[in-house]
């Protein structure tokens, strides 16, 4: 029993690493994207940072008085220019150089993310193939249900003509149809791809994107029992393409990504989806955590979920986000003169903690 307990703790803290190494590696990037630009255009770098909190390790370059330093918390970093947020002018700091140039700067941590995202979506259809929905049972049927059927094994590629990589998609594709209703669908039976005519078994009328019960019971997808619960009889399987179908779809995948966040974010304030479908810092762990120790292809798959999550996230036009940051250089183009340094401040430091707010909050209602 020690042994076990002691097993299963060491197990859940392997875990609780690697989900803190993901979530560090993607926001070292998205500064780093920073750092890069702001080199590139000549601006002044006070800090490059890896962590928050007290110092663990700092070194200051003779050359160009820029610091290197390594921080006590793992879950965050900046890249601290001169001028920035409002401090006093230097002559050549952040807010003194061109609106384009600061522009340029802010969009480069989330792009850096992004490329990151993509490159390991990549990887990862590469080494281990595309992760497609699998049919594991379909419910007995008869007449003409049975005649346009999926079977057992099925791989499904496209419905209606839309590629399927998420669950979102399949609502997608599948959004307002009704019984009876027939859609075409492309599939991978026996190893050969082909297509093939589907009778919904029930109306798609989705709630919103966590209405996947619907979804499976229109396709005609059994359930089963285990342990006392109901699961429905559908998982997911490798399938490789060729080179450049591979390619193609791994940009595809990443904006499907992408668009899943918008999804929710309108979920959300249309009132269709509540916020404790929403998970903060503490709830973002634990989910990472219990994805990526399953196998290394879940580690990759994760990792490239965050990246792309980061990085639109990030451009959003919420006040301390660099989305937000991009509007008020806008602005100054535009208009050729600045909104008030001070107000920018004040505006950013309060989106900074109500940003902080939300995340504990959201984090709250999932163990409410």
């Amino acid at each position: 029993m020690t042994l076990l307990s002691f097993s299963s703790v060491m197990s859940t803290v392997w875990a609780v690493l690697l989900a803190i190494l993901i979530l560090l590696a993607m926001i070292t990037v998205h500064e780093f994207g920073h750092y890069l630009a702001g080199k590139a255009l000549k601006f002044k770098i006070d800090e490059f940072a890896i962590g928050f909190g007290p110092k663990l390790f700092r070194r200051v370059s003779k050359k160009n008085g820029e610091a290197f330093s390594i921080r006590l918390l793992p879950l965050g970093g900046f890249c601290a220019f001169a001028g920035e947020d409002g401090k006093d002018s230097v002559g050549d700091g952040f807010n003194d150089k061109k609106p384009w140039k600061r522009i340029i700067v802010l969009v480069a941590g989330p792009l850096m993310n992004y490329l990151l995202a993509l490159l390991l979506i990549i990887i990862s259809l590469f080494s281990f193939g595309q992760m497609m929905f699998k049919v594991g049972g379909v419910a007995p049927a008869e007449g003409q249900f049975a005649e346009y059927s999926l079977v057992a094994e099925d791989l499904i590629c496209e419905v209606d003509g839309k590629g399927i990589y998420l669950t979102t998609d399949l609502m997608s594709a599948l959004g307002g149809k009704k019984e009876g209703d027939i859609v075409e669908c492309e599939i991978i039976r026996d190893g050969e791809q082909k297509s093939v005519e589907i009778m919904m078994r029930a109306d798609c009328d989705f709630e919103n994107s966590e209405d996947t019960g619907k979804l499976w019971r229109a396709l005609g997808i059994v359930t089963y029992e285990s342990d006392g619960t109901s699961y429905w009889a559908v998982g997911v399987e490798n399938h490789r393409f060729g080179f450049f179908t591979t390619i193609g779809h791994s940009f595809v995948y990443s904006f499907k990504i992408a668009g899943t966040i918008f999804k929710v974010l309108g979920e959300l304030l249309t009132g269709h989806l509540g916020l404790s479908a929403m998970g903060g810092p503490v709830t973002t762990i634990k989910l990472t955590s219990q994805i990526a120790s399953q196998s290394v292809q879940n580690f990759i798959e994760i990792a490239a979920y965050i990246g792309v999550n980061l990085a639109v996230f990030n451009l959003l036009p919420i006040p301390a986000l660099d989305g937000s940051k991009v509007i008020f250089c806008l602005i100054e183009w535009i208009f050729r003169k600045p909104v008030p340094r001070k107000i920018e401040a004040v505006i950013h430091a309060v989106g900074f903690v109500l940003i902080l707010g939300f995340a504990v909050l959201v984090d709250i209602l999932q163990f409410i």
